[in-house]
């Protein structure tokens, strides 16, 4: 079974220190009296004649050439699809699933057969279903990229959507894979968002969705392709556990009430109607 492609995970939050930094600039720049060996008016100072700036307030500033480090083993493995820059917030938009009670026993069963072929598998932190890929907003660009979101989803309606297939996937750069319930029903009203997104995402110049999506959500995932191992017979026997759940139909059965965007560490939520 081929494998679709999955949005980045990864989140870049920073906040803009460029007004700061030209505060302290202008603050500490030198001035020298007119004729006491200093310069005219309308020209620099020498810089051997500015005031030495305390290295206390210097390191409040750091240069802007320094990038936070970017240590793929501080985070599971994981490795950035895009480069960690400051100003840039990774921003993805997605419908969000809230794990019950009996979501979670499902997991509990679905997550060690899989182990016993791929051990290095990890359960997901949350769940939920893409509605875009990952993508990079500059910090002012994030409130009217939302508001453009909010406009285009105040006309839906709330829907079901099923999830009950199980299917391997991996995302572009093949570097991690991914355990995923695909979606079987609700598809059509998915696309119906996805469009939407989409719309947005050109207004803001930014990659669009993937042309033919497979909706899922995303239960663990790993380090690596680990397609050759998961797909064929684990997979079949992941489905077999899946339809010999108890209620696994109307489990996996979700109600649409929301969208949501994520950018850095900001949440916006958009009810459907």
């Amino acid at each position: 079974m081929s494998a679709g492609p999955l949005v980045g995970y990864s989140s870049s939050g920073s906040e803009d220190e460029d007004e700061a930094e030209a505060e302290i600039e202008a603050a500490t720049e030198g001035r020298t009296r007119p004729g006491a060996g200093g310069c005219r008016r309308g020209q620099s100072p020498d810089p051997s004649q500015r005031f030495p700036v305390p290295d206390s307030v210097l390191n409040m500033f750091p240069s802007s050439e320094e990038r936070p480090e970017d240590d793929s083993a501080k985070h599971g493995g994981r490795v950035r699809t895009f480069p960690h820059e400051r100003g840039n917030w990774a921003t993805h938009v997605y419908l969000p699933y809230e794990a019950r009670e009996e979501f979670l026993e499902l997991l509990d069963l679905l997550l060690p057969h899989a182990q016993t072929y791929v051990p290095r598998l990890v359960r997901m932190e949350a769940f939920h279903l893409s509605l875009s890929q990952s993508v990079v907003l500059r910090h002012h660009w994030i409130l009217p990229f939302v508001q453009a979101l909010k406009d285009r989803m105040a006309s839906f309606q709330r829907f079901f959507f099923t999830a009950n297939r199980v299917k391997i996937y991996t995302n572009q750069e093949k570097t991690r894979t991914f355990v995923g319930l695909e979606v079987t029903s609700g598809h059509a009203e998915c696309l119906d968002l996805v469009s939407e997104v989409d719309r947005v995402m050109e207004e803001f110049d930014l990659t669009t969705f993937y042309p033919d999506p497979s909706f899922h959500i995303s239960l663990a995932w790993c380090v690596g392709d680990a397609r050759p191992q998961l797909e064929g017979q684990c997979l079949q026997e992941l489905q077999e556990i899946l339809d010999e759940f108890e209620d696994s139909e109307m489990l996996l059965r979700v109600l649409t009430e929301q969208v949501r965007c994520k950018s850095g560490n900001k949440f916006f939520s958009m009810p459907l109607k």
